[in-house]
């Protein structure tokens, strides 16, 4: 069995019929998916889902690119959904320097009361960052240690390293398909097995051969593929591995 550890099938517009994208997702292998929030909203939507199906589960919280509309008191009905039984970790939150959809400092604020809340919580936190890495580093180094999983993981070595030291988990994407994604693959190599997770992010960056459709749940297992080549095992192997890693870290046992 599959786990897609990170996708949006919570957006309506991206995925009008989540019945069928599951059940496509099923057939593929992909037996339990992750929805991800980016706000309040959003999050309230991957709720609502994993309600409706068993094999979905939720993540809350706010995407960096969204927090120019953060507030505290939105805070709070994050952390009413946090005790939802199907919701698992806090996320998608972080850094993100590539778009000016929020300034730094504002981002910097809802990273902050989110790192506090995870705490409060108990929950693990899923990070998104973007050409941002050795900053957000620097603020988790400066705090006791906690579950993180960096989502879509694409810094260098050194950032990796650092992350590891930090106990911090990486979610591998589409990208690790790429023709020319040498560098990632090379990074990925560096980091131990039992670190690792497989995603979509769908419906974004497909993996090859789907480049330029939407990405589904259902093609993580093309990225499961290209990750047992890196790692020098079978898909099979690497599907147990990835597979009993987030079963640990999202706590679905």
């Amino acid at each position: 069995m599959l786990i897609d550890t990170h996708c949006h099938i919570n957006f309506p517009d991206k995925f009008p019929n989540p019945e069928e994208t599951i059940e496509e997702a099923r057939i593929a292998g992909v037996g339990q998916m992750i929805a991800i929030g980016c706000d309040t909203e959003t999050s309230r939507a991957a709720v609502e889902i994993a309600d409706r199906f068993p094999s979905v589960y939720a993540v809350v919280g706010w995407h960096p690119t969204y927090t120019k509309d953060y507030t505290r008191d939105a805070l709070t009905e994050i952390e009413q959904m946090l005790a939802h039984p199907k919701v698992v970790a806090l996320g998608e939150i972080g850094l993100d320097f590539h778009w000016d959809f929020a300034t730094r400092e504002e981002q910097e604020v809802a990273l902050f009361d989110q790192l506090d809340l995870a705490v409060r919580a108990d929950i693990p936190v899923v990070f998104h960052c973007r050409e941002a890495y050795p900053e957000l580093l620097d603020i988790l180094e400066k705090r006791p240690h906690h579950p993180y999983l960096l989502h879509c993981f694409a810094g260098n070595l050194d950032d990796a390293m650092r992350a590891i030291d930090l106990g911090a988990m990486f979610g591998v994407d589409g990208p690790i398909t790429y023709k020319n994604a040498h560098g990632l693959r090379d990074v990925v190599r560096q980091i131990p097995p039992e670190r690792l997770v497989v995603e979509t992010d769908s419906p974004y960056m497909p993996p090859v051969p789907f480049r330029g459709q939407p990405n589904k749940p259902a093609y993580v297992a093309h990225v499961n593929a290209a990750l047992a080549d890196v790692l020098g095992i079978s898909p099979e192997e690497c599907a147990d591995l990835t597979t009993k890693n987030a079963t640990a870290f999202f706590r679905l046992a």
